[in-house]
Protein backbone atom coordinates (compact mmCIF):
# COMPACT_ATOMS: atom_id res chain seq x y z
CA UNK A 1 0.00 0.00 0.00
CA UNK A 2 1.26 3.59 -0.89
CA UNK A 3 -0.07 6.48 0.66
CA UNK A 4 0.39 10.18 -0.30
CA UNK A 5 0.81 12.29 3.11
CA UNK A 6 0.09 15.97 2.20
CA UNK A 7 0.24 19.05 4.78
CA UNK A 8 -0.31 23.10 4.94
CA UNK A 9 -1.56 23.09 1.13
CA UNK A 10 -2.76 26.87 2.08
CA UNK A 11 -5.04 27.05 -1.22
CA UNK A 12 -2.42 25.42 -3.68
CA UNK A 13 -4.49 22.72 -5.41
CA UNK A 14 -2.51 22.49 -8.37
CA UNK A 15 0.58 20.63 -6.36
CA UNK A 16 -1.43 18.97 -5.07
CA UNK A 17 -2.93 17.37 -7.63
CA UNK A 18 0.86 16.99 -9.20
CA UNK A 19 1.98 14.90 -6.22
CA UNK A 20 -1.40 13.14 -6.92
CA UNK A 21 -0.46 12.40 -10.46
CA UNK A 22 3.26 11.39 -9.74
CA UNK A 23 2.72 8.57 -6.58
CA UNK A 24 -0.96 6.81 -8.18
CA UNK A 25 -1.40 6.40 -3.90
CA UNK A 26 -4.21 3.74 -2.77
CA UNK A 27 -4.54 6.46 -0.17
CA UNK A 28 -4.16 10.12 0.87
CA UNK A 29 -3.49 11.65 4.12
CA UNK A 30 -4.19 15.40 4.12
CA UNK A 31 -2.48 16.88 8.11
CA UNK A 32 -4.65 20.27 7.31
CA UNK A 33 -3.95 24.10 6.44
CA UNK A 34 -6.21 23.57 4.27
CA UNK A 35 -9.45 21.65 4.95
CA UNK A 36 -11.32 22.73 2.00
CA UNK A 37 -8.63 21.68 -0.39
CA UNK A 38 -8.28 18.70 1.07
CA UNK A 39 -12.55 18.28 0.49
CA UNK A 40 -11.51 19.85 -3.27
CA UNK A 41 -8.46 17.11 -3.82
CA UNK A 42 -10.97 14.09 -2.47
CA UNK A 43 -13.31 15.32 -5.07
CA UNK A 44 -11.36 15.15 -7.83
CA UNK A 45 -10.23 11.45 -6.97
CA UNK A 46 -13.16 10.01 -4.97
CA UNK A 47 -11.95 6.37 -5.82
CA UNK A 48 -8.98 6.95 -3.41
CA UNK A 49 -9.32 6.68 0.15
CA UNK A 50 -8.64 10.11 1.86
CA UNK A 51 -8.57 10.88 5.28
CA UNK A 52 -7.78 13.88 6.93
CA UNK A 53 -7.82 16.03 10.25
CA UNK A 54 -8.18 20.12 10.34
CA UNK A 55 -4.80 22.34 11.45
CA UNK A 56 -4.65 25.39 13.12
CA UNK A 57 -5.17 27.44 10.16
CA UNK A 58 -8.69 25.51 9.94
CA UNK A 59 -12.08 26.52 11.75
CA UNK A 60 -13.23 22.62 12.25
CA UNK A 61 -14.58 22.31 16.51
CA UNK A 62 -16.44 19.48 15.38
CA UNK A 63 -13.51 17.64 13.66
CA UNK A 64 -11.21 15.64 15.94
CA UNK A 65 -7.72 17.50 15.70
CA UNK A 66 -6.23 13.86 15.80
CA UNK A 67 -7.12 10.98 14.55
CA UNK A 68 -5.76 7.03 15.10
CA UNK A 69 -5.82 4.63 12.45
CA UNK A 70 -5.14 1.32 11.72
CA UNK A 71 -3.44 0.53 8.51
CA UNK A 72 -3.31 -3.52 8.91
CA UNK A 73 -1.28 -4.05 12.13
CA UNK A 74 0.22 -0.99 12.57
CA UNK A 75 -0.82 1.95 14.38
CA UNK A 76 -0.97 5.71 12.83
CA UNK A 77 -1.54 8.65 14.61
CA UNK A 78 -2.18 11.36 12.23
CA UNK A 79 -2.52 15.08 13.24
CA UNK A 80 -1.32 19.03 12.05
CA UNK A 81 1.19 18.86 15.04
CA UNK A 82 0.50 22.41 16.72
CA UNK A 83 -1.42 20.40 19.68
CA UNK A 84 1.63 18.44 20.51
CA UNK A 85 4.10 21.92 19.71
CA UNK A 86 5.78 20.50 17.42
CA UNK A 87 7.61 23.89 16.51
CA UNK A 88 8.96 24.22 19.68
CA UNK A 89 10.14 20.45 20.45
CA UNK A 90 9.62 17.19 19.71
CA UNK A 91 8.87 15.69 23.20
CA UNK A 92 5.36 15.06 22.75
CA UNK A 93 5.26 13.75 20.08
CA UNK A 94 7.61 11.49 21.11
CA UNK A 95 5.76 10.40 24.82
CA UNK A 96 2.58 10.27 23.03
CA UNK A 97 3.96 7.69 20.17
CA UNK A 98 5.20 5.33 23.18
CA UNK A 99 1.83 5.77 25.67
CA UNK A 100 0.48 5.17 21.91
CA UNK A 101 2.34 2.46 20.99
CA UNK A 102 2.65 4.24 17.75
CA UNK A 103 4.14 2.66 14.62
CA UNK A 104 3.40 6.08 12.40
CA UNK A 105 3.51 9.61 13.87
CA UNK A 106 2.05 11.79 10.43
CA UNK A 107 2.15 15.59 11.57
CA UNK A 108 2.72 18.74 9.06
CA UNK A 109 2.55 22.36 10.75
CA UNK A 110 6.17 23.31 10.91
CA UNK A 111 6.33 23.20 7.13
CA UNK A 112 9.98 21.38 7.26
CA UNK A 113 10.14 18.04 5.83
CA UNK A 114 11.42 15.42 8.57
CA UNK A 115 11.70 11.91 8.54
CA UNK A 116 13.11 10.47 11.57
CA UNK A 117 12.37 6.87 12.89
CA UNK A 118 12.59 6.74 17.29
CA UNK A 119 12.39 2.89 18.32
CA UNK A 120 9.88 1.08 16.79
CA UNK A 121 7.86 5.06 15.22
CA UNK A 122 8.66 6.62 12.34
CA UNK A 123 8.15 10.05 12.43
CA UNK A 124 6.92 12.46 9.30
CA UNK A 125 6.44 15.57 8.56
CA UNK A 126 5.89 16.04 4.45
CA UNK A 127 6.66 19.56 4.65
CA UNK A 128 4.83 21.76 3.09
CA UNK A 129 2.90 20.93 -0.06
CA UNK A 130 1.37 24.52 -0.86
CA UNK A 131 5.07 25.99 -0.80
CA UNK A 132 5.72 27.86 -3.93
CA UNK A 133 9.46 27.93 -3.39
CA UNK A 134 10.03 24.17 -2.23
CA UNK A 135 7.00 21.94 -2.10
CA UNK A 136 7.14 18.61 -0.32
CA UNK A 137 4.70 15.52 0.35
CA UNK A 138 5.21 12.28 2.29
CA UNK A 139 5.27 9.13 0.91
CA UNK A 140 4.64 6.19 3.43
CA UNK A 141 5.04 2.55 1.94
CA UNK A 142 3.27 -0.54 3.69
CA UNK A 143 4.29 -3.86 2.24
CA UNK A 144 4.94 -7.03 4.04
CA UNK A 145 4.31 -6.23 7.37
CA UNK A 146 6.99 -3.14 7.04
CA UNK A 147 6.69 0.70 6.94
CA UNK A 148 8.99 2.92 5.19
CA UNK A 149 8.57 6.67 4.79
CA UNK A 150 10.44 9.51 3.08
CA UNK A 151 9.64 12.84 1.77
CA UNK A 152 9.77 14.13 -2.02
CA UNK A 153 10.47 17.38 -3.26
CA UNK A 154 7.90 18.18 -5.88
CA UNK A 155 9.33 18.65 -9.32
Amino acid sequence: MKILVLSDSHGNLANMLRAVEAEAPDLIVHLGDCWRDGEKLHALFPGTPFEQVPGNCDFRPAEPAERLLFWEDKRVLICHGHTYGVKQTMLNAGYAAEEQSLDLFLFGHTHRPMVDRRGKTWFLNPGSIGDYARPCYGVVVLKDGRLDARTVLLA
